[in-house]
């Protein structure tokens, strides 16, 4: 067991790491922008997850053959067009999201959601990782035309696992979009990126609840 002191340090470390996560937003990378809003992508499809911090869901599906795009945002709640401040305010019902635009022919949707488990705690409904609260619940936001897939996907977890599962299967609602400086964070911050992800110990509670089915191929910044 750790000296007190050597503990006291330590979760002084990780506090302070998870201070400069997605929890917090930064007045200088917070210029004032309009929202991007979604764009509809000839021949592409859509799906839609909640992964806790969509700084580190991104990374999970960027670059990967038949990805066409991942953006940041939010979904499920009340509030039309929110901002990021709106919603970790709290109160606006929304997720944290990412949208995922791809191509089916390339990259199916039964593949996204194999990356989608492995990329969360299915068992934590709180939050995910070092973010609380119900702004980073874990979630698969279906269309009519994928619930059956998402349902089976969350039954196959379900039956391995003794432990309940957490994660929801909801009815797609309306994205919107996070403001610029949201998108691709670990490439316009790569060092407050990996410092968060390093802090919130995001890889390792993966890997205590994965093992060897936990994907290391995750896109980088260069030099990372």
């Amino acid at each position: 067991m750790p000296r007190p002191l050597t503990l006291c340090i330590s979760i002084v470390a990780v506090l302070t790491l998870t201070a400069l996560g997605c929890t917090e937003s930064n007045a200088t990378l917070s210029p004032t922008v309009d929202q991007a809003q979604p764009v509809l992508i000839a021949n592409a499809d859509t799906a839609v997850f909640a992964m806790g911090c969509f700084w580190c869901a991104e990374t999970a599906f960027e670059g990967r053959e038949g990805i066409v795009s991942v953006v940041s945002g939010f979904s499920g709640g009340h509030l039309e067009n929110p901002s990021y401040n709106d919603v970790t305010r709290g109160g606006t019902g929304h997720y944290e999201v990412i949208q995922v635009a791809y191509d089916s022919e390339t990259i199916t949707y039964e593949d996204l959601l194999y990356i989608f488990w492995r990329n969360v705690d299915p068992f934590d409904g709180g939050g995910q990782f070092c973010d609380r609260g119900d702004t980073y619940r874990p979630a698969i936001f279906a269309t009519a035309a994928q619930r059956d897939v998402a349902e089976a996907s969350y039954n196959e977890i379900e039956t391995r696992f003794d432990a309940p599962i957490a994660t929801a299967v909801l009815d797609a609602a309306p994205f919107y979009a996070a403001e610029d400086y949201h998108q691709d964070f670990y490439l316009k911050d790569p060092g407050r990126y990996y410092s968060y992800r390093a802090g919130c110990r995001r890889d390792a509670r993966l890997e205590a609840v994965w093992g060897d089915e936990k994907l290391d191929d995750l896109v980088h910044a260069e030099g990372y």
